[in-house]
């Protein structure tokens, strides 16, 4: 008897493994002190007044791997940028968190409908990670275009991960290190 379980077309999943892949979809997430994800994807929807993938909503929903301790009060949503393209959420209770998520510029929201990126895919640009009373920059590669406010990748060798940073202006992206 084969006791293999096929959760989507031609994936086959041992019994012994599903006490290890429960968890991460466990709906029961906040009876063991943990924020369900979704309940992050509902506040930025909320906040923002538009869906997962519409302009003006997130980009993306938040990671269901995400294991952030629960939050006793209604969660924080605010702009984190001018243009519009990153939301803060926040849990302010005794277990304090935040995070930022991506939004998709809405038509008519400054900074959405521009004439020429800052910086363009392939363009040398520094990379500068900046924190509490430090700063250290380096040469490095655009690998997507965009304009000043956005959160694009950077890479600072052929060889190297990519990394998620903000343009400051052409020629300048910054990772914050806070």
């Amino acid at each position: 008897m084969d006791t293999t379980f096929s959760w989507k077309a031609g994936w086959r999943l041992s019994p012994l493994a599903l006490p290890i892949l429960l968890p991460m979809c466990d709906p029961a997430a906040q009876a063991r002190g943990m924020t369900d994800p979704a309940m992050i994807d509902r506040a930025v929807a909320a906040f923002t007044g538009a869906a997962i993938g519409a302009p003006g909503g997130a980009r993306v929903q938040s990671d269901a791997r995400l294991q952030l301790a629960a939050c006793d009060g209604p969660l924080a949503v605010s702009w984190h940028t001018a243009a519009r393209n990153a939301v803060q959420v926040q849990c302010p209770g005794p277990s304090q968190w935040r995070i930022f998520v991506a939004v998709t510029p809405a038509a008519g929201t400054p900074g959405a409908a521009r004439s020429a990126p800052a910086i363009k895919r392939g363009d040398a640009l520094t990379i500068v990670v900046r924190g509490r009373g430090f700063s250290v920059q380096q040469a490095g590669e655009a690998m997507e275009a965009g304009a000043v406010g956005d959160w694009i990748e950077v890479r600072t060798s052929r060889k190297a991960e990519p990394l998620r940073a903000r343009i400051e202006r052409p020629g300048l992206a910054v990772v914050p290190a806070d």
